[in-house]
């Protein structure tokens, strides 16, 4: 995980000072990863860097500084003889408070934890080799990020029960750039999810060029005609990892169209059908969590199941 910027920026528009927590460091058993972060202002916050008593603590500490006007903070926490947790690791917090004036404008970012000075030459090299998604560092007194990694495109055909489902499944996970089609507007959900780009097309497969070569697609939608055609279009036009809601006979039937339209059986194989996890049921929200947990698990790879022909 890396420095989320846009996130810090929105929380400071909407509620001024922001005292940003992250994990910057961890030894052994802990509850979350070096880059994990969350963000506290006066009455609230939002992400989480888990633990239960480390998070309480580190939140009270975060509203401490508001009120004190602090700028940094660093301490190392051992979960077990501090916080009574039975992780049996430690973790290093780094805590900063950020305004509009102290946000950094470009990524990868470094700077001091104390009185600010001319950076150290391990510094600027280590800065010259991040990555994007490369852990946070510490060294010298300074800390280190990197910029999030690139996002992965989604594109979800479908705003129907298991549409709406996977999307808010999908839609707080960092990681993902959703795009969400459908037939007209009130097909769509109020209030919408944050962060997803809803397009109403009255022909869907038009948009299927515009879709990255590496995006992943779920075509969900409540028509079966559509959902051949958006098959039809996403084989022509290529993809990270296709799935489609149906059951096996479904399946079998849509296996023998697209092969009638030219495409081959191992093309064809590698649309996911049925997807998700199909022994937690039908309901929506079953598939969901089993769709999300195949796209989280292995990424695109899963999704794509390459079957035998």
């Amino acid at each position: 995980m890396s420095f989320e910027r846009d996130s810090l920026a929105a929380a400071i528009a909407a509620h001024g000072p922001v005292v940003r927590v992250l994990v910057a460091a961890s030894a052994g058993s802990a509850p979350r990863d070096p880059g994990t972060a969350m963000l506290v202002w006066e009455d609230g916050q939002s992400g989480t860097i888990g633990g239960g008593a480390l998070e309480h603590k580190a939140v009270r500490a975060a509203r401490d500084m508001l009120v004190a006007g602090r700028r940094t903070a660093q301490r190392r926490l051992p979960l077990g003889p501090a916080l009574r947790q039975c992780c049996g690791g430690a973790v290093t917090l780094v805590w900063e408070r950020f305004d509009d004036v102290s946000l950094p404008d470009t990524l990868p970012h470094a700077r001091p934890l104390g009185p600010a000075g001319d950076m150290p030459a391990p510094v600027a090299r280590k800065l010259a080799a991040m990555r994007p998604g490369t852990a946070p560092a510490l060294l010298d007194g300074w800390l280190i990020e990197a910029a999030m990694p690139e996002a992965r495109p989604l594109w979800v055909w479908g705003a129907g029960h298991v549409g709406r489902a996977v999307v808010s499944v999908m839609a707080p996970l960092q990681g993902r750039v959703i795009t969400w089609i459908d037939l007209a507007p009130d097909c769509f959900p109020a209030p919408f999810p944050e962060g997803v780009t809803a397009i109403p097309a009255a022909a869907p497969a038009a948009l299927m060029p515009r879709a990255p070569q590496q995006a992943d697609h779920l075509i969900l939608t409540r028509d079966h005609d559509l959902d051949l055609t958006l098959c039809h279009a996403a084989l022509l036009h290529g993809f990270a990892s296709c799935g489609l809601i149906g059951s096996a006979t479904k399946w079998a039937r849509f296996r023998s169209r697209l092969a009638a339209l030219g495409h081959s059986n191992a093309l064809i194989s590698r649309i996911a059908c049925p997807i998700g996890d199909t022994s937690l049921g039908r309901d929506p929200q079953a598939i969901a969590v089993g769709v999300a947990a195949a796209l989280l698990k292995g990424g695109n790879e899963t999704m794509t199941r390459d079957r035998a022909v």
